[in-house]
């Protein structure tokens, strides 16, 4: 098996006890049958801006076809405060006098509450990893670290995958990130590939590309072929340990992970 080609080992398809590609989109590109037939994963955006519906979720789950996998962002509750811009496009945001009780990993009773939503929605939906994506203003310190592991502590769970992409000064700080969850089992870095490496190894990798180029994010970026065959190569590390997802978040992302897969076809 290991002998064979890229595209062959990681099989773009359920296989028992074989390490599978997941490559796909940070949101629906395209009308969902269609999508359904180019790629074999997607991540849920509007389960970060919304409070997520477990029945609605259910129900998106029984139209996918077998071997299709969903992710799915964290409800923001959870992750960004009340004065974070993104509460611009919520439906709902929680009572003003109730801000310093909901975002940045807190463990309130009122963002626990918020997660117990966000995991019966990630069951429902049969979610393999739930993306939480704090934000820039949650940079690294001594009590946002401390905040960030008694989080994951608690809400570490078996049926599913937690994968923290930190933001902010974070990154100028990796060896405090690995402080923050290199023991706790189930919980995972989410990285860009091309700007850092995962901060300890797991049997799940999960990638978000948001274009190249200066800053946290390039969203116009387009890849190039040579950036995708270098991220061919990037893959084949993890994917010798467990299953590698490929997100693409970027303006191109329908035709990047389009080209992408088909690079890898040919390693």
């Amino acid at each position: 098996m290991v002998t064979r080609s890229l595209h062959y080992k990681l099989g773009l398809a359920t296989v028992t006890g074989t390490p599978v590609l997941r490559a796909g989109c940070c949101g629906w590109c395209m009308g969902r049958s269609s999508y359904y037939r180019a790629f074999n994963a997607v991540e849920l955006q509007d389960t970060f801006y919304d409070r997520p519906d477990p029945e609605r979720l259910s129900k998106l789950r029984s139209e996918a076809p077998e071997g299709f996998a969903f992710t799915m962002k964290a409800w923001q509750a959870i992750t960004h405060p009340l004065s974070s811009p993104t509460w611009r496009r919520s439906k709902w945001r929680p009572p003003a006098e109730l801000a310093d009780r909901y975002g940045n990993l807190r463990t309130t009773k009122e963002n626990l509450e918020a997660w117990d939503v966000v995991a019966k929605a990630a069951r429902a939906l049969g979610a393999k990893v739930i993306v939480v994506q704090t934000s820039p203003g949650f940079g690294f310190s001594e009590e946002n670290a401390r905040q960030a592991r008694e989080f994951f502590r608690t809400v570490a769970s078996r049926d599913f995958v937690i994968g923290w992409e930190p933001r902010g000064t974070w990154r100028e700080r990796p060896e405090e990130v690995l402080k923050v969850i290199g023991d706790i089992d189930g919980v995972i870095h989410v990285v860009d590939p091309f700007r850092a490496s995962p901060v300890k190894e797991a049997a799940v990798t999960y990638f978000r590309l948001h274009g190249i180029g200066r800053g946290e994010v390039n969203y116009r970026y387009k890849y190039k072929e040579e950036d995708l065959r270098a991220l061919c190569e990037k893959v084949r590390e993890p994917a010798a340990r467990g299953d590698v997802y490929v997100m693409f978040n970027n303006v191109y992302m329908k035709d990047d992970a389009q080209a992408f897969l088909g690079l890898c076809k040919q390693v």
